[in-house]
């Protein structure tokens, strides 16, 4: 059985697709960023008119959001088999690398692949993860 979900509380998605899709004992996560219900952006604030990132604090927005995903349909990020992640620079790299080892041990955690992107669908995102989990129907 195929079934997606939109989550109320979260920022609309900018297509048409689900937050999450589950499809039999999987469920595939849409590429998910820090962007805010409101459309703010966690992680981008503006200092004396000018914007300041934090891959930081996107990186760990973009995981709670995730989680929160998962938790709401009975799963958890231990559940998370595969992960893609999207960095507009590579230089953030290492506080993203950070961030992501506090939600995730290295030889237990998900297959990752991390990407450059020239761009991401809102110029304040730096950062989108996707991923996959495995979460077996009861």
């Amino acid at each position: 059985m195929e079934n997606g979900k939109i989550f109320e509380g979260k920022a609309k998605p900018l297509g048409a697709y689900p937050h999450l899709k589950r499809v039999g004992d999987f469920m595939f996560i849409s590429g998910t960023s820090s962007r805010r219900k409101d459309n703010s952006i966690e992680g981008m604030e503006v200092v004396d008119g000018k914007k300041v990132y934090d891959i930081r604090k996107q990186t760990r927005a973009v995981i709670e959001n995730i989680q929160d995903y998962l938790t709401e349909v009975g799963g958890s990020l231990e559940d998370v088999v595969d992960i893609t992640t999207f960095l507009v620079n590579m230089d953030d790299f290492p506080g993203y690398n950070e961030v992501y080892g506090g939600f995730f041990a290295g030889a237990t955690g998900p297959a990752r692949t991390t990407v450059a992107a020239h761009q991401l669908p809102h110029p304040d995102l730096i950062i989108e993860i996707k991923a996959i989990a495995y979460c077996p129907q009861t």
